[in-house]
């Protein structure tokens, strides 16, 4: 058994099911605490001085005071590619938008070439070493998309470095298969053909060796629309596989509302949704799963998460890792967006990277708090409370991370 204890201040959301409303800025406060774990599984939590009865053998771990919070989720990444595209900036800072460059065989088809050039032995080594600056930034587990693929041999690459990852790595990994991502260059101008190559070909293939866990699109102008992106997901739906959608990033296109009428797990970026939209949201139970450092790198608006919160949606915070729109792996610098652009509350936010980002990848019932039962993944802050990580902007506060039981970074 391992007993953290001397903790100065630990708190946590509380629950299995993601927290809407006025909920979501609930967090339960636990002042001079420890944590007793017994394997990978929180066994008891004492506070006010009090530790738990430990059995003989026990090994301790002093907090040292610090603030303690459960491991935080990322809840949407991109983090198996190629390359960079920093050469896209200057295009951007010349007025060239996201739209332009994809259209011109850039942005997303860039890294697709270059996602395709490499090995799978390349791309895992590259990936590993993102997972490990996660955990340094108190990130212990993610999602990841594919969609640097495009065709059936190079998403089964993707996905094939994924399970790597989530057999070989300390983090847990959620696996998404996202080759609607864009149409690739050979079949420009015949979008209808590669949805349905997408629902024929690459998700029958990916559900039946087992590499995904959901299926994600990106429903926006010039790429896929509502109606295509509807046969994607309701055909992934039929294969077993849980749906997500990229929706309203650019346009309100009506990717939420297609959200909503699906039922899906969560909905990604909603920098643009309607009021129609946030109403389908809040009335299908979709998770809104916000990327402050994309609307931040890309100078769009920021979505409208107050709104979201009073309207009843349940709202997750993520940082979109990707070459293109948000190279930042830092989850803390999405909570001080979250902070000053989306006006959260810090216990609002809390909620936001852990509870609901883990409903938001369907691991609630196991991942998100710090409650006895379940798994004993936490993160120790140089810190007095979330406000003081909320406004430290940009900076690295992580003093130790523990993952299953086990410090894994101190």
């Amino acid at each position: 058994m391992l007993l953290i204890r001397n903790i100065g201040l630990l708190q946590t959301p509380i629950g299995s099911a993601s927290r809407r409303g006025a909920m979501q800025g609930e967090n339960r406060m636990y002042r001079d605490a420890s944590v007793l774990i017994d394997g990978e599984i929180i066994c008891a939590i004492g506070e006010d001085g009090g530790l738990p009865a430990c059995p003989p053998g026990t090994q301790e771990f002093d907090a040292g005071g610090a603030f303690a919070t459960p491991g935080w989720v990322d809840a949407h990444t991109h983090l198996v590619f190629g390359g960079w595209r920093q050469h896209e900036i200057p295009l951007k800072l010349k007025g060239a938008s996201y739209l332009e460059i994809l259209q011109s065989g850039g942005g997303i088809l860039d890294t697709v070439r270059q996602t395709r050039a490499l090995s799978e032995d390349a791309l895992f080594a590259r990936a590993s070493a993102f997972l490990d600056e996660q955990l340094r930034l108190g990130v212990t587990t993610t999602e990841i998309k594919t969609g640097y693929g495009l065709d059936l041999e190079h998403e089964l690459k993707q996905l094939h470095v994924i399970r790597r990852l989530r057999r070989e790595h300390a983090m847990d990994v959620v696996p998404t298969c996202m080759a609607a991502h864009a149409v690739p260059p050979e079949f420009a101008g015949h979008t209808d053909d590669y949805v349905e190559y997408v629902c024929n070909v690459i998700l029958p293939r990916v559900v039946e060796e087992e590499l995904a866990q959901y299926c994600d699109v990106f429903c926006e102008t010039g790429v896929f629309s509502v109606a295509q992106s509807k046969r994607i997901l309701e055909t992934a739906r039929s294969l077993g596989l849980g749906v997500k959608i990229h929706a309203d990033e650019i346009d309100s296109l009506g990717g939420a509302q297609l959200a909503g009428e699906l039922g899906a797990v969560s909905a990604e970026h909603l920098i643009a949704t309607s009021d129609a939209g946030i109403r389908a949201l809040a009335d299908g139970g979709v998770t809104a799963c916000l990327l402050p450092q994309t609307s931040l790198y890309l100078n769009k608006l920021f979505a409208r998460a107050r709104e979201m919160i009073a309207a009843g949606v349940p709202v997750a915070v993520a940082s979109d890792f990707n070459p293109g729109s948000c190279p930042s792996l830092n989850l803390q610098y999405s909570a001080t967006l979250a902070y000053l652009r989306y006006r959260m509350t810090p216990e609002e936010i809390l909620t936001a990277v852990t509870l609901n980002a883990a409903c938001a990848i369907g691991l609630g019932d196991r991942l998100g708090s710090v409650e006895v039962g379940k798994q004993a993944d936490l993160t120790l802050w140089n810190a007095d409370g979330m406000e003081l990580l909320c406004y430290r902007m940009g900076s690295n506060l992580v003093k130790a991370v523990v993952k299953k039981g086990k410090v894994v970074v101190s």
